[in-house]
């Protein structure tokens, strides 16, 4: 397990400051109590807390080019048809994952391909797991055709504490399945929409972990 590139230099900063706290303390405090020590280990713990969110653990990849592979960790909160009038333009199925605040936010391709659209939009701070919030939240659009000329549109939501969608998609860059997408900092969602010919493989309420389970068969 390490720390991924968008938590260090966040964590650098906090221990500063939680080193800080501790060195003042121990300066003007001259009889430390029960209440002082909690106070420490409570600022350690925050601390901790802060990296296990930014934690990236070593796993051995799901590499399955007819598969469609759970691009983060989480809940399948949506599988369901819609029209999807950004990228597809056309009715598919969208798979919704949401992303608690222990679940890993990094975030990864589902499959290979070129990437054809990228967008920001901005928008509200809906809870992620709300329907509408995947159009009415902040969000990040990445539209993807893969090698067979099918094209999917992923989608990084914001929520209720996510503030900071990171997207590293770039227009005309190819792209391999499980490399990383970007990274939601503190909860949120990422969407599919994938074509209604894919048979889908994962259901609701499934945990899904990203880069491991296979949501979708490409047909």
């Amino acid at each position: 397990m390490y720390i991924h590139k968008e938590g260090r230099r966040l964590l650098f900063v906090t221990f500063v400051i939680l080193l800080a706290i501790y060195a003042a303390m121990i300066f003007t405090v001259q009889h430390w109590n029960f209440f002082h020590y909690l106070f420490i280990i409570i600022l350690l713990g925050l601390w901790c807390a802060l990296a296990f969110f930014f934690r990236i653990p070593r796993r051995v990849f799901t590499e399955d080019e007819e598969r469609l592979i759970s691009p983060a960790d989480g809940t399948l909160v949506t599988s369901e048809e819609t029209y999807e009038k950004e990228y597809l333009k056309e009715e598919c199925i969208q798979l919704s994952v949401f992303m608690y605040g222990t679940d890993v936010h990094v975030n990864r391709y589902p499959c290979s391909g070129t990437v054809e659209y990228v967008k920001y939009h901005k928008g509200n701070y809906f809870v992620a797991s709300y329907p509408k919030s995947s159009v009415l939240n902040e969000h990040s659009s990445i539209g993807l055709r893969l090698d067979n000329g099918h094209r999917i549109l992923i989608r990084q939501v914001a929520g209720v504490m996510a503030r900071r969608i990171v997207c590293y998609a770039r227009e005309g860059e190819r792209v391999k399945q499980n490399q990383e997408l970007g990274f939601i900092k503190f909860g949120s969602r990422v969407d599919l929409f994938i074509p209604k010919t894919y048979e889908i493989e994962a259901d609701l309420q499934d945990a899904v972990r990203n880069a491991i389970t296979p949501l979708a068969r490409i047909k």
